[in-house]
């Protein structure tokens, strides 16, 4: 039996020369900047938190790699 997480997952990432969140196929808080992309997801991770459902927050090239 294969078990489905109901956790939203936040994913920071570089598109092009912003940076933004993507969650669900969704991208929203594009920025230059990642700490303001950042700041955005976690936000956003805060309310979702608050609606009572779990919440991850991933970020992609924190170290200079572009994962896939």
């Amino acid at each position: 039996m294969r078990m489905v997480s109901d956790r939203a997952v936040l994913t920071v990432t570089r598109l092009e020369s912003l940076w933004c969140v993507e969650q669900d196929g969704q991208q929203f808080g594009h920025s230059p900047d990642k700490e303001v992309a950042k700041a955005a997801a976690n936000r956003q991770a805060r309310a979702i938190m608050d609606s009572g459902r779990a919440c991850q927050v991933r970020i992609l090239g924190e170290h200079g790699f572009w994962g896939a």
